[in-house]
């Protein structure tokens, strides 16, 4: 039962965000400025809250990160064997593989991780999504200049997608807050109180922000290949992590905050980047909506899967 009272609230917000977005409740104008005030401040002081009041020594662990990793690492290799088998059209490969292995982490892992798992749980998805995060955003780049439909402006697109990865807030958020564990630095009361008050706005947000943003008008011509990406990335990935989470001997309860990541959803910065890059934006918005929707079954067989 605390599955189910974990993920419907989580989804409910995100159906209430479609039908928002539907009667024009979350015009495009609005979802613009929101996803940004969420990404920049939100969701950093959620991070970092977190994790400044944790036990960095006692919530880090290395194997659980890498076994989340390798896990990233071998699906992204079986997406890219799967590519070449199915013969897609050049433009099409670099956002097929793409959305298979880069997740939505800040906005329903996260959610996911902290209303299943509680505060301590959210410290430990955080740590692990920071190492995520870089390996997530290396391979994308590498897969979309690939694959990319415009050689000329490769040397340009890679520069401007690494850039914002070597700033991302979530990024920064996380480093900060493991600062503050490691070495023990109190937060004063009136920044860790207004820290809070900004945290309680980042899931109830993003997650309305993620159903305004939900499309299905591409899905029907590509049904085959759409579903199949979201299959290797809500079905294939959580079960490779946890086949090595299994070979590492550890524990359930130390490698749950992994899985969780790992069966999150198609990143909706998948959709910038083929955007940017010159891939297929109208693929990686199909698999975002799909992939969002089939989340909801995902996180309730994964859930119920580890004991």
């Amino acid at each position: 039962m605390h599955i189910i009272n974990t993920i419907i609230p989580i989804f409910a917000l995100i159906v209430l965000g479609w039908f928002a977005g539907r009667r024009g409740f979350l015009p495009a104008a609005f979802l613009g400025p929101a996803n940004r005030l969420v990404f920049y401040l939100a969701i950093p002081a959620m991070i970092f809250r977190a994790l400044s009041k944790s036990d960095f020594h006692a919530e880090f662990d290395l194997q659980v990160v890498a076994g989340t990793l390798l896990a990233v690492i071998i699906v992204f290799s079986v997406a890219w064997g799967v590519c070449s088998m199915l013969h897609l059209k050049r433009v099409q490969r670099g956002t097929f593989i793409h959305t298979t292995f880069h997740g939505n982490l800040g906005y329903i892992g996260f959610a996911v991780a902290y209303y299943f798992l509680g505060a301590k749980g959210l410290a430990r998805a955080s740590i692990i999504a920071s190492f995520v995060i870089l390996l997530q955003n290396f391979l994308a780049v590498l897969v979309l200049q690939v694959y990319s439909s415009s050689a000329r402006r490769h040397a340009h697109n890679v520069r401007a997608m690494i850039l914002p990865i070597l700033g991302n807030p979530v990024i920064i958020s996380a480093v900060a807050g493991m600062l503050f564990s490691i070495f023990v630095i109190p937060v004063p009361l009136v920044i860790g109180r207004s820290l809070d008050i900004l945290s309680s706005l980042a899931l109830p947000l993003a997650l309305l922000i993620i159903g305004g943003s939900i499309s299905f008008e591409f899905m029907r011509s590509k049904m085959g290949i759409i579903l199949l990406a979201c299959m290797l990335k809500l079905m294939a990935l959580p079960c490779t992590g946890l086949i090595l989470f299994k070979a590492f001997n550890l524990a359930s309860g130390d490698y749950l905050p992994g899985i969780i990541l790992l069966a999150s959803p198609t990143a909706t910065v998948t959709y910038v980047m083929a955007k940017e890059m010159k891939g297929d934006p109208d693929f990686a918005n199909a698999a975002i909506s799909l992939c969002t929707v089939l989340s909801a079954g995902t996180f309730i067989l994964w859930l119920a899967l580890v004991p």
